[in-house]
């Protein structure tokens, strides 16, 4: 047994429910035209994004290398302490 039945608008002539069939159709279609449409502006937008940022960088490693003569390996500086082993760390 139902404890509420909810109110059924539903039209029985048969071409007002072929018409809400197109109707309702149509905004399927549209809606999905519009969310392929969002895509494609994402994905042309984030592959257009993707290589400016490519070609920054490109431009930015190519001005700040050295001379042809002095290219060197990239060092890291700091301080360090050596610690001495005295044996197996017990576990």
């Amino acid at each position: 047994m139902r404890l509420f039945q909810l109110p059924s608008h539903r039209s029985r002539h048969p071409l007002a429910r072929a018409l809400s069939l197109v109707v309702g159709a149509a905004l399927l279609g549209a809606m999905l035209v519009f969310g392929l449409f969002v895509a494609g502006v994402l994905l042309v937008g984030g592959g257009l994004w993707l290589a400016v940022r490519q070609w920054n960088r490109a431009r930015a490693v190519g001005r700040s290398a050295p001379a042809a003569g002095k290219a060197r390996a990239p060092v890291l500086e700091g301080d360090f302490v050596v610690l001495h082993e005295r044996g197996p760390i017990p576990r």
